[in-house]
């Protein structure tokens, strides 16, 4: 065979793999496995189980009758950071778990995530949507063929949800952070335009992230059973920056530290020391919008609504300034450690939700709160 042609057809069938991860992997939903648990005669859905096993209910319809966990979000919610790109291509599109909401190994040293911290009350099952790169976006501007091959944006995201027979009793919503290259869309050698360009990034992002929460709630609304939706305002982008000041610091002894720390600035301009306070500045703008919006859709849920909607600055004020808590790769990501500061804060706002669901009692959840440790506990 000719050598060039030989390497075309290497370098083709490379392109074809990589396409392939791309395409398949981003379309991979990953959900918890319960069915050990429920097993146990202990289990409040033993009964289920039973039923299951004598023929008498298919797999799919266990699991229906277990409450189900979604989450909606972005690299912040995934066990990602960046580095070399298969490295890169293979946790955003094939890993998932490992991360503050969907971690099912029970080593010590893992993340104790929110899922887990939940199995530990009652058997349920949790869906993980979130994208590498996923935006809040306006909605349906994606080919339908060619939009799985790229990361999937809040109204994607929603889609997978919607399309599912069963739709979750909870929904966890935390996304926004790559809405937050604000000098793409104002220009910084203007400082007089740029107070007006970030309130039109505030006011725009408003008006997609309600487009997308409206349809959640429209299917919510027509279920029989209660649902409930936590939007989370996005991350505490001041302690953040004091974390990767300290890395850098470390980083001017030791320069094989954080290996991809200047990259991090390639794919996050406002990253940069001269462009992150409007950053934070957008971030704490998006978060007061956020808040304005899940007001109003409650008034207009009323009172005695089946949908519960609450807007949770949990994971906007938990304190990030740990350099610990950032990943040592490229000290952007959480680390695992910073996956479970992540996972504490968000699962400790869940109290009120979970009592409004009957999944677990207010009281209950509320002393579970003080007493779960950071790390798991493996007895």
């Amino acid at each position: 065979m000719n050598p060039g042609i030989g390497l075309c057809f290497r370098a083709g069938l490379l392109c074809l793999g990589l396409i392939w991860i791309l395409g398949c992997g981003s379309l991979l939903t990953a959900r918890s496995s319960t069915l050990s648990a429920i097993s146990n005669p202990a289990s409040p859905h033993h009964t289920d189980y039973l039923e299951y096993q004598q023929g008498r209910l298919t797999k799919e319809q266990l699991m229906d009758r277990l409450p189900h966990m979604a989450m909606i979000g972005d690299s912040l919610s995934r066990n990602f950071y960046v580095s070399s790109l298969p490295s890169m291509i293979w946790r955003s599109k094939m890993n998932h778990g490992h991360d503050w909401f969907l971690d099912t190994d029970s080593s010590a040293n893992s993340v104790y995530s929110v899922y887990e911290r939940l199995a530990r009350e009652t058997p349920l099952v949790a869906c993980e949507y979130s994208s590498v790169g996923g935006r809040v976006d306006a909605g349906g501007g994606r080919n339908r063929f060619l939009g799985s091959w790229f990361p999937l944006n809040f109204s994607q995201q929603v889609d997978l949800i919607l399309q599912e027979k069963r739709f979750p009793d909870l929904v966890l919503i935390w996304i926004g952070h790559n809405n937050l290259h604000w000098e793409w869309f104002v220009d910084p050698s203007r400082p007089e335009e740029i107070e007006t360009g970030l309130q039109k990034m505030a006011a725009n992002f408003r008006k997609d992230y309600a487009r997308q929460l409206d349809r959640l709630v429209d299917r919510a609304r027509d279920e029989k059973e209660r649902r409930a939706i936590v939007v989370y305002g996005l991350v505490n982008f001041k302690s953040f920056f004091a974390a990767r000041d300290a890395a850098e610091q470390l980083r001017k002894k030791n320069p094989k530290l954080y290996p991809y720390f200047e990259v991090d600035y390639k794919h996050y301009a406002s990253m940069k020391p001269e462009y992150r306070g409007n950053m934070m500045k957008l971030a704490l703008m998006i978060n007061e919008e956020l808040r304005a919006m899940v007001g109003e859709f409650n008034r207009k849920l009323g009172a005695d609504s089946r949908v519960r909607l609450e807007y949770s600055d949990a994971l906007a004020i938990v304190d990030l300034s740990e350099v610990e808590i950032i990943n040592r790769i490229d000290a952007w990501h959480p680390s695992s450690k910073g996956h479970n500061v992540l996972a504490a804060a968000a699962f400790g706002a869940l109290g009120p939700s979970l009592d409004f669901l009957g999944i677990v009692p207010l009281q209950k959840n509320t002393d579970l709160k003080g007493a779960v440790p950071l790390q798991k506990n493996t007895n």
